[in-house]
């Protein structure tokens, strides 16, 4: 029991953090960040829904949103905001169903083998989640370092080079986090769920057998029992 409550604590641990690296990263500003930090007196970074530039000497920061979503943007910026939406709701209703299935939780507490389906369930919903998230952070990552490289390999500079920033890092820390707790809720809990059904099977068992056993002896003692109140009735009826 003491092993079944660190495995949720530590899963549950993951997952909260897993998801809140998601979301941080799906709605901040610095997916690419401007490389020659050294030339410029503003730092520029760009997210999926806006871009923002601040001034490294008094910290201003100015925000430019991006077209309506309806506008058309490239291919990688559409993708990935898909990608990232994906996954901040599958691990938030991952996390959401964990937190039922813990045992501390007081939902179904008479019912540890669905709290333990509960558990499994949220498993394979953070391991699902971290597919599109992971695919959309490096993704996107790959390609603003494609798109840097090309550029300096053709001697090309058009202003402004980026590279990938803290948000897109964000991204692959929680699809990394919720393939861990996913992992480790559906590996570990799985083994627990087989030992606990085992359990209640032999319980089951053993108290068919106990009430069989009691049918059988009342079974061989109830005609005993009839035979000498028939015998009564037959010494009254001759009296």
């Amino acid at each position: 029991a003491g092993m079944k409550f660190f495995l949720q604590y530590v899963g549950c641990f993951f997952a909260f953090f897993s998801t809140g690296f998601l979301i941080l990263s799906t709605w901040t500003d610095c997916w690419m960040v401007n490389a020659d930090d050294s030339l410029e007196v503003s730092i520029k970074c760009r997210g999926l829904w806006w871009e923002c530039v601040t001034n490294v000497f008094d910290g201003i920061q100015t925000c430019d949103e991006y077209d309506s979503i309806y506008a058309e943007h490239p291919v990688k910026l559409v993708l990935t905001r898909a990608m990232m939406i994906t996954a901040d709701i599958l691990a938030g209703f991952g996390f959401l169903f964990l937190i039922l299935g813990l045992d501390c939780v007081k939902f179904l507490p008479d019912e540890p083998l669905i709290k333990l389906r509960i558990c499994l369930v949220s498993g394979v919903m953070l391991l699902i989640a971290g597919l599109p998230g992971i695919t959309g952070s490096v993704w996107y990552a790959v390609d603003v370092y494609v798109e840097r490289s090309s550029l300096v390999f053709h001697n090309v500079f058009l202003g402004i080079q980026y590279k990938f920033g803290w948000s897109c890092w964000l991204g692959m820390a929680g699809s990394l986090g919720c393939f861990l707790s996913g992992a480790l809720l559906t590996c570990c809990m799985r083994l627990f769920r087989e030992t606990s059904s085992g359990r209640f099977h032999s319980a089951y068992s053993l108290r068919k057998g106990y009430s069989s056993a009691e049918t059988i002896v009342t079974n061989v003692h109830l005609p005993s029992s009839q035979t000498a109140t028939a015998k009564m009735y037959a010494v009254d009826t001759r009296v």
